[in-house]
């Protein structure tokens, strides 16, 4: 990586779940939504589902009231959207939401991030809560313990749903491994990724700490290497945050640093899948208001996993 990121789109509130996509990944159903290659993401300020592509071309797809966050696909192309504040997982259908199942009901909390594995499961997060986040994370400001849930839809669209992991430090920015066997989490006020295995049955097994980075964990994406770009929101609280490449155990690759700004989320795209999409907005302790996030792009050397379906 040599050049310095670039400036793909402004005027946005908080972008979340950023999933990359062009029409040979997608069936023909859905094909012509992907058009040569976008970025889909939520914007959770804006309560919309966006797409944008490598011209900056920014397009609305849908609102969700219930604020829109982690984003994936089943294997047959359905586009699945979980509401963060009513923690209800959506598929968008006909260009209409169609609510699939009640993640809230099972745990409790809403939900944040989620990712769909190659069997079509979703990997949800329900965080969990309690953390103020305008004020510095500490015995007085404690985190919540949060759950990690999996769902699992047949072919009829029947959803069951259950909880395959407690005690987590607010799950986070979700992704899985190349051979789709090893689901990574960000615990967000854990400071660290933990991965698990996951079972034939989708079940989470083997919990381990992945790389403990002493700093907030965020939004993370693999690449070919078995390296994870994790956004980083803060080095220092109230301060700006970054993107570090680290490999299992922990060590760091490469860091890119964000002036005066937090990093919430990151992906892998674009023709080659060697451009890392920045999600950026304002620090922790601001007011997040429309106009104050942007999305950034970087090439890198080594290319994303193309993921499922």
């Amino acid at each position: 990586m040599s050049q310095s990121p670039e400036l793909l789109v402004d005027g946005l509130g908080l972008s979340e779940g950023p999933r990359w996509r062009t029409a040979d990944m997608l069936p023909a159903s859905c094909a012509k939504s992907a058009g040569d290659g976008k970025l889909w993401f939520s914007d959770m300020v804006a309560k919309k589902v966006r797409t944008v592509d490598l011209n900056g071309r920014l397009e609305d797809l849908i609102d969700v009231p219930g604020i829109p966050s982690g984003l994936g696909w089943l294997p047959d192309g359905t586009f699945l959207i979980i509401s963060a504040v009513d923690g209800m997982l959506m598929a968008l259908r006909d260009g209409r939401l169609e609510s699939v199942v009640d993640v809230q009901a099972l745990t409790g909390f809403g939900c944040n991030d989620m990712v769909v594995d190659s069997k079509g499961r979703a990997h949800i997060g329900s965080p969990g809560g309690g953390m103020n986040e305008f004020q510095v994370p500490g015995p007085g400001n404690m985190s919540v313990f949060g759950y990690q849930v999996m769902v699992a839809i047949d072919s009829d669209g029947v959803a069951a749903a259950r909880i395959v992991a407690d005690r987590m430090t607010a799950p986070n920015g979700p992704c899985t491994s190349a051979d789709g066997k090893t689901l990574i989490v960000a615990e967000t006020w854990g400071f660290r990724l933990t991965a698990f295995d996951i079972a034939d049955d989708g079940s989470l097994q083997n919990r381990r700490v992945w790389a403990d980075l002493g700093v907030p964990t965020d939004g993370l994406t693999m690449d070919m290497e078995g390296c994870i770009w994790v956004a980083l929101p803060y080095f220092e609280y109230g301060g700006p945050g970054g993107y570090v490449r680290v490999a299992e155990g922990g060590e760091l690759k490469q860091c890119i640093e964000v002036d005066d700004y937090a990093a919430y989320a990151c992906t892998l795209g674009g023709p080659e899948m060697k451009t890392l999409f920045m999600c950026e907005s304002t620090v922790l302790g601001q007011e997040r208001a429309n106009g104050h996030g942007r999305i950034r792009t970087v090439d890198v050397d080594v290319p994303g996993i193309i993921a499922n379906p």
